[in-house]
């Protein structure tokens, strides 16, 4: 965030906003700094600029907060030195690791906002975050290389997303979730670079009765089929029909896969159901892991192992974006 947009949204924010002033990238530390949330674990300062959180090292300073929780102030670059190598495995080619760099460099900077009073967690909810015992050579590597360096659309960073791997097909933005954003940057593209994943193509044998209950208030009576409905551009399944012996029902994709778990049904780019050899189960075939919006990490490697350069890999999944040093 520049300083001018910060100003001015420091005028309208609330007083918790003023508060965490010093906090804010944009005005209190010589380069980008984050308020990562860490939890409400012990925490102890080692010197002026490491501290122990829960048995883990971690890079910058903390605070405690009213709640309890620990806040991390960290430089934004020493965060994405463990950030790195928590999303991405460190073996994989360096300018894989280098794309994840500037996607996870350009996710948090474009999320941050001094309104808030932290800027992001430490989970899959925003990126993977372990500390000093997390980093690794080749990942802290790919950060210095790109030190700086995101990806813009127009004036404003890009919104960026990213998955472990799409099965072919990455997933644009508006059809993945209620109400997103139809991002030009961010509609699919064909990906023939993840077929290495050991989910590119994966099969689920699921109860009937666990299936049913991801209809929910539904009575079909005792499930009999079930059915990809209508999918979106991707082939990614928009809903699922369960049918039984007195009736049938309809559910969004979204919900079936949050109902059944996101390691059951790893993505909803489902080939196939069919019914399972065995009494009362349903045969799910499906490829990818993840949502599958963006940066496809396996599509990444394999693009990397080709010969492709980060740049090469950022335009691919993110055409019309541009590269610079904020």
């Amino acid at each position: 965030m520049k300083r001018g947009t910060f100003l001015a949204a420091l005028a309208a924010a609330p007083l918790i906003a003023r508060a965490q002033e010093e906090y804010d990238p944009a005005v209190s530390a010589p380069g980008p700094a984050l308020r990562v949330l860490l939890g409400g674990a012990a925490a102890s300062a080692i010197d002026a600029t490491t501290f122990a959180y829960d048995g883990r090292r971690y890079r910058g300073t903390f605070t405690r907060r009213a709640d309890g929780t620990v806040l991390s102030t960290v430089p934004l670059e020493a965060y994405l030195y463990s950030v790195v190598a928590r999303e991405m495995s460190p073996s994989w080619p360096a300018a894989a690791l280098q794309a994840q760099a500037v996607a996870a460099r350009t996710y948090v900077l474009q999320r941050s906002s001094p309104k808030r009073d932290y800027d992001v967690v430490t989970s899959e909810a925003d990126q993977v975050y372990g500390g000093i015992e997390a980093e690794s050579a080749a990942a802290t590597a790919a950060v210095d290389a790109t030190a700086g360096s995101v990806l813009r659309f127009g004036d404003a960073f890009a919104q960026l997303f990213y998955s472990s791997s799409c099965g072919g097909h990455t997933e644009s933005s508006a059809d993945a979730w209620t109400g997103g954003a139809d991002l030009p940057y961010l509609r699919g593209v064909v990906c023939p670079w993840c077929t290495a994943s050991p989910d590119y193509a994966w099969t689920r044998v699921v109860p009937a009765d666990a299936v049913a209950r991801a209809f929910p208030g539904a009575d079909v009576g005792a499930p009999t089929g079930l059915a990809v409905g209508d999918t979106d551009a991707s082939g990614r399944a928009r809903s699922l029909v369960l049918t039984g012996d007195a009736g049938t029902a309809t559910t969004r994709g979204t919900a079936f896969r949050s109902a059944l778990g996101s390691r059951v049904v790893r993505s909803l780019l489902i080939r196939r159901i069919a019914n399972g050899t065995g009494p009362g189960t349903f045969v799910i075939e499906g490829a990818g892991l993840g949502h599958g919006v963006g940066l496809c990490q396996w599509g990444a490697r394999g693009m990397a192992a080709a010969g492709k350069s980060a740049d090469d890999i950022l335009n691919f999944y993110f055409p019309g974006t541009q590269r610079s040093n904020d």
